[in-house]
């Protein structure tokens, strides 16, 4: 008899029950066995990542352009308010990873599988209740595209972060010197006129194609790693300077505006939404079981940079921060070279977080397509993925409001709401406590509150941004 995912596989199903993952590319899977061992071990010979690599992997997949933009988020939330909402956050979203991990855990010894992904684990979970039952492959389906929404998403924000860093570069070219002395009048002062930042996406765009036309990111390997250490040095220069530039007396509001609080919101769940990684870098262990302590400790360290990142950042800077902070860095060699370096990074990183709804939405295609036309349409499809988030990112060209609205859009389900809702429908037949369902039902219901808030306050400031520059463009032209 065959396999549901192996018919899934053969037939093209548009979402199929193996989610791909970045990881998958870079760190395949080893041959595994055929069912669940007790206590979910998977014993006799299965080779996978150690502890300190999935630690890496971990780590990585939680830390890129969300953390720049925390300074902002602290701003919006305030000096005390913001860390403090930041460590409530991080202890939940650990919380709900988590759960997700036990559900998976239960569930695949239940339906007699090795591992789970996250929408397989929505769809099983789903069977155990009876009137969800005939419908549960609409969980799957349902974390499948948050999951689409949620990595374009990062495409989008990806294609904003590059063209407004190397226009900054660009700009101060002629005037970039040795002398990295701060300037707290604005941002990184703007000596040459430049192109507006929607052509600097245009000019990527290219680049970016040729990029994901790579057949095995396997390939991309040895730059992700070099990418992965630069990016390391570019936050140990960003945090040297912030601590260094701190002005004293410190002035700064406690607690920010009530209406800017689902900005913060935004911001701070786009940069913890790294659930989408957990079960993949789970079942690629050597010892899954020990990934619990992996997940604390990774975790724990990315909170600790979140936090002290944004309230360093907000303190350095103040109200002059932008949506990332390195757009504040000062006009020198050195500074001028983190934000080239970090733009690198994410440059390769792009090809990473496109993997993921590419091998979703691709392969049910090609299965329809003869052998011939395989890859002339492989390429046209990548190519029409990154002409849309191109669009996308051209439309709404503001960093900070981009990455607000991802993560109030598709972050908050993925990492707030779907793991206490999997949690109350898995064990509700085996004694859940009352406690554990309230604890449960409030967890989503922040997550479906900083949903609404969030996307609707992001939403008019995109619509309130946007009037104002049709305005001014409106006037310059006038008075030319």
């Amino acid at each position: 008899m065959m396999a549901s995912s192996d018919v899934d596989t053969r037939e093209g199903t548009l979402f199929s029950d193996q989610n791909p993952s970045e990881m998958d590319a870079l760190c395949p899977s080893p041959p595994g066995p055929t069912r669940p061992q007790r206590l979910y071990e998977r014993i006799g010979g299965r080779e996978g990542t150690s502890f300190c690599q999935t630690l890496i992997h971990l780590l990585k997949g939680n830390i890129g352009t969300g953390l720049l933009g925390l300074p902002l988020a602290v701003k919006n939330a305030g000096l005390v308010l913001g860390p403090i909402s930041l460590l409530c956050m991080g202890v939940i979203a650990i919380h709900c990873m988590t759960v997700l991990v036990k559900c998976s855990h239960f569930l695949s010894i239940k339906v007699n599988r090795a591992s789970l992904t996250y929408g397989e684990a929505m769809q099983y979970g789903m069977e155990n209740v009876s009137w969800l039952r005939r419908h549960s492959h609409w969980g799957k389906v349902t974390v499948n595209v948050f999951l689409i929404i949620t990595q374009l998403g990062f495409c989008c924000v990806y294609f904003v972060f590059l063209s407004d860093n190397i226009k900054q570069v660009v700009e101060a070219a002629n005037t970039t010197s040795f002398n990295c002395h701060m300037n707290y009048t604005n941002q990184t002062q703007v000596l040459v006129p430049s192109f507006d930042s929607r052509l600097y996406m245009l000019c990527f765009l290219p680049a970016i194609v040729l990029l994901v036309f790579v057949p095995d990111l396997k390939y991309l390997a040895p730059l992700s790693l070099v990418a992965n250490i630069l990016m390391t040095a570019s936050l140990i220069l960003i945090y040297f300077y912030s601590l260094t530039n701190i002005q004293y007396p410190i002035d700064l509001p406690k607690v920010g505006r009530l209406k800017d609080y689902p900005l913060f919101f935004g911001t701070a769940i786009f940069a913890f939404e790294g659930i989408g990684v957990v079960l993949p870098l789970e079942n690629k262990m050597n010892r899954p079981q020990s990934f619990i302590p992996v997940l604390y400790l990774g975790m724990g360290i990315v909170t600790f940079l979140y936090i002290t990142l944004g309230t360093i950042g907000y303190l350095c800077f103040g109200d002059t921060i932008g949506g990332s902070i390195t757009l504040n860095l000062p006009n020198c060699w050195t500074y001028q070279g983190v934000k080239l370096l970090y733009s690198f990074g994410i440059f390769i990183t792009f090809a990473l977080q496109f993997y993921v709804p590419a091998e979703i939405l691709i392969p049910p295609v090609l299965a329809r397509v003869s052998v011939r036309w395989e890859r002339p349409v492989d390429m046209l499809l990548r190519t029409v993925l990154v002409l849309f988030t191109c669009a996308l990112a051209i439309l709404i060209p503001e960093l900070d409001l981009v990455i607000s609205l991802v993560g109030s859009v598709s972050s908050s389900f993925l990492a707030l709401i779907f793991p206490p809702i999997l949690q109350i429908i898995t064990f509700h037949t085996e004694g859940l406590s009352p406690l554990v369902t309230i604890k449960n039902a409030a967890i989503s219901l922040i997550g479906l509150i900083g949903f609404i808030a969030g996307t609707y306050i992001a939403i008019e400031k995109i619509i309130e941004r946007n009037g104002l520059k049709s305005t001014e463009a409106f006037s310059s032209f006038m008075v030319q």
